[in-house]
């Protein structure tokens, strides 16, 4: 099962293609999905390798926008061993159905910034890890009074906008994401010129007003970081950041959202669903305690305590993101919501993909796209096996 080159036929499965779960065969080759049609009739091939999926779901893999690291790997504060680092918790990934990520950087000094940002490279997933799409940057350009966990003494202002951001984080070239509170000053220009550069701007750690947040999406930014969390309540005259799911703006505003049965209520999660379906990105938000056993722990410069599965700012119960990965917030969200299996598993896959701009190649199983993909139970959502580029990086071993 682990092989790559030639032409492979998945059968006895079910697949997830276009927002429907269908029985049919999945068919492979050179790390690509292939048009069943073109090999048969045109090519007439047969497969070089056949794979009894005995009955199992093939669903698109999952993509982690924003995950601070794991295993006790925290990318925001270790600048000697980032290579290390990253390959430790890409590898440690593949089992939870993760076969892409944005590795995530949380409010830090400049000089971590700039010894740490270079050496995170996008780099293409195999049996060596997922891949990294580039890096996510939450923070230090946001609200003080909105901050959680992130370190006071570093947070700051982008008042001369892009001028500010690069002076801070040095090398923007392996950004993909940047976190920014819309309400400070220079953040509106800052907006503009990050989108024209390709960065994609989420909205998030903000006091924002619904018309703050409306000019940050009319400037260029298209997500909002863990949705309800390090924002202002919802509230009936102004409801904040939270209102752009269903504002005026004709634009489509995604939001990730931490469904590990702590950071959001079940009744949060209908809400958010119900009113923009097609914005909600499952994140995990896991830090440096995620695999890691109840106990203290030193993650970066902060202590940390793991409670039964969550992590906390040590003394206190202020959370400090997530200890659970992507298939167990996929799982929670599901049975929180009790919605279909298509919707679930589209909102760790597709959704990201298109928050992104990379649902060209990545977040389906249509054809001439990238065979990035998870052998799953339908029932349990167990991660059967994973799958990178048509090759098997990861298989459960029960």
């Amino acid at each position: 099962m682990k092989t790559k080159a030639g032409l492979t036929r998945f059968h006895n499965c079910h697949i997830l293609r276009e927002g429907q779960i269908i029985k049919e065969d999945l068919w492979i080759r050179d790390g690509k999905i292939e048009d069943p049609e073109k090999v048969f009739y045109v090519e007439q091939l047969q497969a070089d390798v056949t794979v009894d999926c005995e009955g199992l779901l093939i669903a698109p893999g999952f993509i982690d926008i924003q995950i601070n690291g794991g295993w006790g790997v925290d990318f925001s504060y270790d600048s000697e061993n980032v290579d290390e680092g990253i390959k430790k918790v890409s590898k440690n990934l593949l089992a939870h159905g993760v076969t892409s990520f944005c590795p995530t950087m949380v409010t830090s000094d400049v000089e971590k910034y700039h010894k740490i940002l270079p050496q995170i490279k996008q780099t293409d997933g195999g049996q060596h890890g997922a891949t990294v799409l580039g890096v996510h940057l939450e923070g230090p350009f946001i609200s003080l009074a909105k901050k959680g966990a992130h370190m006071e003494e570093y947070i700051k202002t982008p008042e001369k906008g892009l001028q500010t951001i690069k002076e801070v984080y040095g090398s923007l070239e392996n950004v993909v994401i940047i976190t920014i509170a819309p309400e400070l000053p220079g953040a509106t220009e800052a907006i503009k010129d990050l989108t024209d550069l390709g960065i994609k701007v989420a909205l998030g750690h903000s006091t924002a007003s619904l018309a703050q947040g409306e000019q940050a999406v009319e400037c260029g930014a298209n997500l909002i970081t863990h949705l309800f969390n390090a924002m202002l309540p919802f509230h009936h005259r102004d409801p904040g950041l939270v209102g752009l799911l269903a504002s005026s703006t004709k634009k489509q505003v995604f939001y990730g959202i931490i469904s590990d049965g702590i950071h959001t209520h079940p009744a949060a999660l209908r809400i958010a669903s119900r009113t923009n379906p097609k914005g909600l990105v499952l994140v995990s938000d896991a830090v440096a305690a995620q695999g890691l056993a109840d106990g203290n722990y030193r993650i970066g410069p902060q202590l940390v305590t793991v409670e039964g599965g969550h992590a906390y700012v040590t003394g206190t119960k202020v959370l400090c993101g997530s200890t659970a990965a992507l298939d167990s917030c996929v799982a929670t969200f599901k049975q929180s919501l009790d919605c279909s299996m298509e919707y679930a598993l589209e909102a760790a896959s597709l959704h990201p993909a298109i928050a992104l701009g990379i649902d060209h190649r990545k977040g389906k199983l249509n054809f001439a796209y990238d065979a990035d993909f998870v052998i799953i139970h339908p029932e349990s959502l167990k991660i059967k096996s994973t799958w990178i580029a048509g090759e098997c990086v990861y298989k459960c071993d029960n």
